[in-house]
């Protein structure tokens, strides 16, 4: 009998909740008849509406003041309703009817993986500096010419506590080079490297890639993509503006700009309006996975296809070490034949961190994706594993820990992304007011994530992924002081500024080690914004110095650092043969200069890492320190040349 009440009161409600529909259609139809009759919208205007009034959206427009009052606003609102219908593929048409899917869904509460069994993926777990990661890497460097570069920008930095964009945080103080600048330069620096090779090769050499080389006559440019949204479009292209590309040329820098999509209300997916605007839609991003879509859309995929690019490589946008093992990662792409390669971290089991997971459904089926921890414990309990998510012998769980930053081959990339309009399978996540499901605490929206792509394949598609230890491939700067102080509390990873700066050099200092140079580890703690973090030598190598191990191998010798030391390098033509250094050292060449440190001793006062007090510039106050820089060894090479040191 309670049941037989309960689905009357549904029925009451629905037959209450349809008729409310149906009056506000005829109410919305009869405001858009008046509304052209006046002259104060065109056909065009109308003819928009009411496809939108069809998609039951006539709460939009049902309760609009009559003609001569708000007109402006109103045409407004139509041209934002067309602007996002063409930023979503198939439209707002498709985008409602894909949210009442996925919104049933979520109130029914259905599993996504219902029928699917996950087991560890093929893929490569690498060492860096061993002998299987120079080979990989010199696989790799030869892909560089034909690779293009997409950088996932993100948005404004207010997570962090920064006002400006996230890419234009300083990576270090040392140098106050920001992240930008520090993707660019890299880039450029694999495209000298390039030509180089192909100079030599043209004229007879091995066209290995080693040092920096004479620059050839004819240049492949590596292009780089942005992904912008209109929070950060206009930022972005002044940053680049202001320092003049960072030394890219113009063309070879694209900036794509992601439209938002619009919120939505209710289970019936009604377009949210913003709470102190009628007129104007409430609109949030859909989410990363739209980059498919822009690179499909904007033409770039066609471009790089016609210029004999093979390889697209997805980065995000505070992650400093990444162009480290982008190299070796493109060395497993090329002997793996892998269509998209996941580059990963090693993960703790439980660890909170998607994972790279091969899922083969009861029909057959198999796809490799990332799938959210608190997702593959259960699944691998429900299934494989009574025990879930364990780790294996090397102390780590099997499923490597997903970072988002992908490498796809081009050519079945393009194929895809034109069989699907760059559309990439979404999801939802309502916060309800109570457990009826049946309204929300406030508008949500659909989303999607780059890293979802392979969902899109068929079983036969070859998906991998590539692990390099933390310490120099993975970095990210994406929590405030006070969201890095509470995990720092809870003995996890920070991720703040003040982290991502440490590690950095760190990374830096490392490399001179696996190089045979004699750099102290970094033992001291250090205390910035509350953090206690391991502070060693300060080193930072620019991005022309090296872009391969095998290469810093060849330009480092008898190199010791004292364990407070700052040392800086930058120039491809810098060779430490000699150098010690107790204080700080900076050198810097320019393109064509060839330096030969040989003998070099430098000890002075060297610089500190001083903690900020209250009321510090943003920046000072995100790192929760300034660089007091007491004595400098500076040396800097503007000309072309041979010199040596001292």
């Amino acid at each position: 009998m309670r049941v037989m009440v309960i689905d009357a009161a549904r029925r009451r409600t629905t037959t209450r909740a349809m008729a409310a529909m149906d009056d506000a259609r005829v109410r919305a139809t009869a405001v858009v008849d008046a509304h052209v009759a006046r002259g104060a919208l065109t056909t065009d205007d109308a003819r928009t509406l009411r496809e939108t009034i069809a998609l039951g959206q006539a709460h939009l427009i049902a309760d609009w003041p009559a003609p001569g009052v708000d007109d402006e606003r109103k045409r407004a609102f139509v041209e934002e309703v067309r602007r996002a219908d063409r930023g979503y593929p198939g439209g707002v048409a498709k985008y409602v009817s894909n949210a009442r899917e996925l919104l049933r869904a979520s109130k029914e509460g259905k599993n996504p993986f219902e029928g699917w069994t996950p087991s560890v993926p093929t893929g490569k777990t690498v060492e860096y500096g061993s002998a299987a990661h120079e080979i990989l890497e010199k696989i790799g460097m030869r892909e560089t010419a034909e690779t293009c570069f997409v950088l996932v920008a993100g948005g404004l930095g207010e997570r962090l506590g920064y006002s400006g964009i996230k890419v234009a945080l300083p990576v270090e103080r040392a140098t106050n080079a920001c992240y930008l600048e520090l993707y660019v330069k890299n880039i450029l620096a694999m495209e000298k490297r390039a030509e180089g090779a192909e100079g030599a090769k043209n004229a007879g050499g091995c066209g290995c890639f080693g040092g920096g080389g004479a620059k050839a006559k004819s240049s492949t440019k590596i292009p780089l993509a942005i992904m912008t949204s209109e929070d950060t479009h206009a930022l972005t292209l002044d940053l680049l503006e202001r320092n003049d590309y960072f030394g890219a040329s113009r063309d070879q820098i694209t900036l794509m700009k992601q439209e938002k999509v619009p919120c939505l209300m209710d289970n019936d997916a009604r377009l949210a309006v913003k709470d102190d605007d009628p007129y104007k839609l409430a609109l949030k991003p859909h989410g990363h996975g739209d980059v498919h879509s822009l690179l499909h859309t904007s033409g770039l995929l066609s471009k790089w296809m016609s210029q004999g690019k093979k390889w697209v490589v997805f980065f995000q946008d505070t992650n400093s070490l990444v162009f480290r093992v982008i190299p070796g990662a493109l060395g497993v792409s090329k002997t793996m034949n892998l269509e998209f390669n996941s580059l990963c971290v090693p993960r703790k089991a439980k660890e909170a961190v998607g994972a790279i997971s091969l899922l083969t459904h009861e029909d057959g089926r198999k796809m490799t994706i990332n799938v959210e921890y608190n997702q593959l414990d259960p699944l691998l309990r429900a299934t494989t594993n009574p025990e879930g998510d364990v780790n294996d012998a090397t102390g780590f769980s099997p499923f490597p820990g997903n970072i988002n930053q992908l490498i796809v081959s081009l050519p079945e990339y393009a194929k895809q992304l034109k069989k699907t309009g760059g559309a990439i399978e979404e999801f939802v996540n309502p916060k309800y007011k109570d457990e009826t499901k049946t309204a929300f605490k406030s508008p949500t929206r659909l989303e999607c994530m780059m890293q979802d792509y392979p969902k899109s394949l068929g079983s036969k598609a070859k998906v991998g992924f590539t692990v390099f230890a933390n310490w120099i491939g993975y970095s990210p700067v994406k929590n405030s002081p006070a969201d890095g102080l509470a995990k720092f509390k809870s003995n996890g990873p920070t991720h703040t500024a003040t982290s991502g700066e440490f590690e950095f050099y760190e990374s830096c200092a490392n490399l001179l080690r696996l190089a045979g140079a004699d750099v102290p580890a970094a033992a001291v703690d250090a205390e910035f914004n509350g953090m206690k973090l391991p502070m060693g030598p300060r080193v930072v190598l620019g991005p022309d110095v090296a872009t391969s191990f095998d290469e810093l191998k060849s330009k480092v010798g008898a190199v010791k650092l004292g364990a407070k030391s700052a040392l800086v390098v930058e120039g491809s033509g810098v060779n430490l043969k000699n150098v010690e250094v107790d204080g700080a050292l900076v050198i810097k060449a320019c393109e064509g200069a060839e330096v030969i440190v040989d003998g070099l001793k430098v000890t002075n006062k060297g610089w500190q890492w001083k903690p900020t007090g209250k009321g510090a510039p943003e920046v000072d106050a995100l790192a929760g320190f300034v660089v007091k820089k007491n004595e400098t060894a500076e040396y800097v090479f503007d000309k072309p040349g041979k010199y040596t040191l001292p």
